[in-house]
């Protein structure tokens, strides 16, 4: 059972942390789902948008001062084709920063994420979720980082050619040679490793490589929850001694056993009715002179087509567990008693699954961890160093590591 204390003012703890130290957040799909949902139009944000768990008002109530937004295409679509997709993802950022001036800031830097903050704006940084969206090239690499790119997953859930995914079968044991170069590569040009997503060899491989401290965007502790996609305790011990931080991540699956077990059971169903695997597919963009509106009407078409009546009596049946905030707070507590204190931070995957822990169901819910954390006896410094001090560390160090940096001199917006 967790031990609480006796706060007197855990509420006041917190508000005090999120004034210095706004949470600098490691991974939010809005991109992604705008392309589902809205046909990339970036309108309305300023207001309440429930089918998201994103919009302006929830950031600020959340005590967001800078997101890493995700520009995330698929790891099963072809490379060239990936490679235009994230594109459209860097775009549809820009243009959301472009349409709230007033709100958000393009930032490149940890020093410019703090001018954003404290200008009263949110930090808006780019990270590529896959190595895919490279095809290969260290040219669209470059140009990805000259955009503004400041993180690179290795992998997502498929293996790339020069590296493999936890979620995939091992191919090329880690890192193979083109894959080393790409991390020395990314050290150069001051691009963040982002070790979320990709497999055990790989990232051990890719913590002996980088001269620069790495990132996990958004994974949780495997210690606490066995699930591939989660951090062992070898690999926090090697991150503390890398310098970098794990991003602890909200994802049910990754945070809850229960609700993990009942995700496998609900693929093994889907899998035993001869169902797809995947039950949606990348919805497609608009093309020039589209109207987003009706193309976001043809994707939702598709979206809601009714759920299989075998499989919708499966979930009536087996009723979906909820994850806490309290569990959230576990993998924190364990990662950083296993990495140390000055490497953890926050990466809450919004957008990027259909449902969060209870509590913590929409970007509005930051402040209800720290709570929690502040009940177990956290300090503000300790505090301040999981919401944003540490990942701002970890920017600056790529940056001092850089020899030939290329994210652009000053922001675009």
């Amino acid at each position: 059972m967790t031990a609480y204390r006796a706060d007197p003012a855990p509420d006041e703890t917190v508000r005090l942390v999120l004034e210095s130290t706004p949470v600098v957040d490691g991974h939010n799909d809005l991109p992604a789902a705008l392309r589902a949902r809205a046909g990339y139009s970036v309108a309305g944000l300023d207001t309440a948008r429930p089918e998201l768990h994103t919009d302006l008002p929830r950031l600020r109530a959340g005590g967001v001062g800078a997101q890493f937004w995700s520009v995330y295409v698929p790891s099963h679509l072809p490379e060239p084709e990936a490679v235009v997709a994230t594109l459209e993802q860097i775009d549809a950022v820009y243009r959301m920063v472009a349409a709230y001036p007033d709100d958000l800031r393009i930032a490149y830097t940890a020093a410019e994420v703090e001018r954003a903050y404290t200008g009263g704006r949110i930090g808006s940084l780019l990270g590529v979720e896959g190595g895919h969206s490279l095809a290969g090239s260290a040219g669209v690499l470059r140009i990805l980082a000259r955009l503004g790119v400041r993180y690179v997953t290795l992998t997502h859930n498929d293996n790339t050619a020069w590296a493999d995914s936890a979620t995939d079968a091992p191919a090329v044991g880690g890192l193979n040679a083109t894959g080393l170069a790409i991390v020395t590569e990314l050290n150069r040009i001051g691009v963040l490793v982002d070790l979320s997503h990709v497999a055990e060899s790989t990232q051990l491989a890719a913590l002996a490589a980088s001269e620069a401290p790495v990132l996990f965007s958004h994974s949780s502790a495997r210690a606490v929850t066995d699930h591939p996609r989660n951090v062992s305790d070898r690999v926090l011990e090697r991150l503390r001694d890398n310098g970098g931080v794990v991003q602890l991540t909200f994802v049910p699956a990754f945070v809850s056993a229960e609700v993990a077990a009942w995700s496998a059971a609900f693929r093994a169903e889907r899998q035993r009715l001869d169902l797809p695997a995947r039950p949606w597919s990348w919805p497609r963009a608009p093309r020039p002179g589209e109207d987003a509106e009706a193309v976001a009407k043809e994707v939702a078409a598709e979206r809601e087509r009714p759920l299989d009546r075998r499989l919708r009596a499966w979930l009536e049946a087996h009723p979906r567990p909820e994850a806490t905030v309290a569990q959230v707070a576990d993998h924190v507590e364990h990662a950083r008693e296993a990495a140390g204190v000055e490497h953890i931070g926050l990466g809450g995957d919004y957008d990027g699954v259909d449902r969060q822990p209870a509590g913590l169901a929409d970007v509005s819910g930051y402040p209800a961890l720290l709570r929690e954390l502040a009940l177990r006896g956290w300090s503000r410094p300790e505090l301040e160093a999981l919401t944003g001090r540490n990942v701002l560390r970890v920017l600056r160090a790529a940056e001092d590591v850089a020899t030939d940096p290329l994210w652009p001199t000053a922001p675009l917006s």
